[in-house]
């Protein structure tokens, strides 16, 4: 049985050589009935490049792998019947290309960069991408029924030698209630009014690239004349999404208003649901009138907290806060570097610096005056801030760190069980590695399985 295998995996291999020689694009691997082209590589790597990458001719390696992996893993998929819908595969396409278009500058920017049109790319990639879906689908099966108990965790935690246990710095967990500075009607109407002047210019025939250089707030866009590219609704706020969509190709908005200041637009073009559109933005400047009244503000909730005991800091971010991303988290604000756990334990090392200084004269439990905080947007707001529990820099300990050593041998696990699924599977499978390929050194495995050994004449 094994040699007619070998011999069904044999012929399956001439006719698949045979294909991409009609293609004239060379074999970079062979894996069971499914082949790797060159041209898948280098298509990922374009990719990767588009993406902001640097230069690296290893990443090519790393394609490899992820290419060989994909295909097995799709392979085991058509046994196991796992599949994704048209319209999944459709929303990934659609998702990488606004990442990609972001990064690129445009579509004009990343047409030229990969040397075709983008729905030509969208149609090349479309294959690969439902491919990899479904590869990611099957290694979620293989691992969906994967946990850690209690016990596990308390013996994978006394396997770990004491010397290479992990130290964790200190760690505190910090709460806020923000208080933006808003502008009446008067203070904005300063800076409507400006856009409305250079709506008007526009209107009268002067030329909207140029003023937009010379006015625009959008420091993104401004240097281009205002263009944004093609896009589509997902990529802008909502009020601005709703003017570029609902004018022809050539018309102008009228000026109106978002989060980030006053705009007016110009359609440059409508493929299907992508948009091509320029804009002039002017943004409104806080004025010390609207610090001023922000602070009052923060004033009478930092009274409120302190002399009331019976409202809790928890009830009061959900009430006043400013900030969407807290407000909602009793004001607790989320480890940046470990969102996926939404752990409210943060490095002191990974705070603010402004944010240290203050919680760093606190005691346990207390609330800070109002401070003025400079976020990284430069915008100024007035916050309270919560010293909710300090934790001291400490070698890893179940006591304290259960939750983070349950994390760290819940992912062991996770990568035994692929590893050995894999070994198996490379051992079970005829693989072929073309010998530029052989010498990257996450694939001398790959290259030395039976199967391929077998297959040698």
């Amino acid at each position: 049985m094994r040699k007619f295998g070998i011999a069904i995996l044999g012929f399956l291999l001439i006719v698949s050589v045979s294909k991409a020689q009609r293609s004239m694009d060379k074999i970079a691997g062979v894996v069971g009935s499914g082949i790797i082209l060159q041209s898948d590589i280098e298509m990922q790597y374009a990719q990767y490049l588009a993406q902001g990458g640097a230069p690296n001719p290893s990443i090519k390696c790393q394609v490899m792998q992820n290419l060989l992996t994909q295909k097995i893993l799709a392979q085991q998929a058509v046994i196991d019947s796992v599949t994704v819908k048209e319209d999944e595969v459709d929303n990934e396409i659609d998702r990488k290309m606004r990442s990609m278009l972001q990064r690129a500058g445009g579509q004009d920017r990343l047409e030229q960069f990969l040397g075709r049109s983008v729905i030509q790319y969208k149609d090349e990639i479309r294959n690969e991408i439902r491919e990899s879906m479904v590869a990611d689908r099957m290694r979620g099966k293989i691992t969906e029924k994967i946990s850690v108990t209690p016990l596990e965790v308390e013996t994978f935690y006394k396997k770990i030698p004491a010397d290479s246990l992990p130290s964790y710095n200190k760690e505190v967990e910090v709460g806020e209630i923000a208080f933006n500075p808003t502008l009446s009607k008067e203070e904005k109407e300063v800076y409507r009014q400006k856009a409305q002047e250079l709506h008007d210019r526009v209107k009268k025939g002067e030329d909207f690239g140029t003023l937009a250089r010379l006015y625009s707030q959008d420091p993104g866009s401004a240097v281009e004349g205002g263009d944004l590219g093609f896009a589509d609704r997902s990529t802008f706020v909502k009020e601005f999404s709703a003017m570029a969509f609902k004018l022809k190709a050539g018309e102008i908005s009228p000026v109106f208003e978002t989060d980030f200041g006053f705009h007016f637009l110009q359609v440059i073009e409508r493929r299907g649901e992508q948009v091509h559109v320029r804009h002039i933005l002017i943004m409104p400047q806080i004025t010390q009138g609207s610090l001023d009244r922000a602070k009052l503000k923060a004033d009478s909730v930092y009274t409120l907290l302190t002399k009331n005991k019976q409202v809790d800091f928890s009830s009061a971010a959900a009430y006043y806060s400013d900030d969407k991303e807290t407000k909602y988290n009793g004001g607790m604000m989320l480890n940046a570097d470990n969102v996926q756990t939404r752990t409210t334990f943060i490095p002191t090392d990974k705070l603010d610096p402004q944010i240290a200084l203050v919680v760093d004269t606190m005691k346990v439990g207390e609330i800070s005056k109002p401070i003025l905080f400079t976020g990284q947007d430069t915008k100024k707001s007035y916050k309270l801030f919560l010293l909710r529990s300090v934790t001291d820099a400490h070698k890893a300990n179940l006591a304290q760190d259960f939750p983070k050593l349950k994390e760290v041998a819940y992912s062991d696990k996770l990568n035994r069980t692929v590893s050995a699924w894999f070994e198996k599977k490379r051992k079970e499978t005829f693989i072929r590695i073309d010998p530029e390929y052989q010498t990257c050194p996450q694939l001398k495995s790959w290259a030395a399985t039976p199967a391929v050994a077998a297959a040698k004449p």
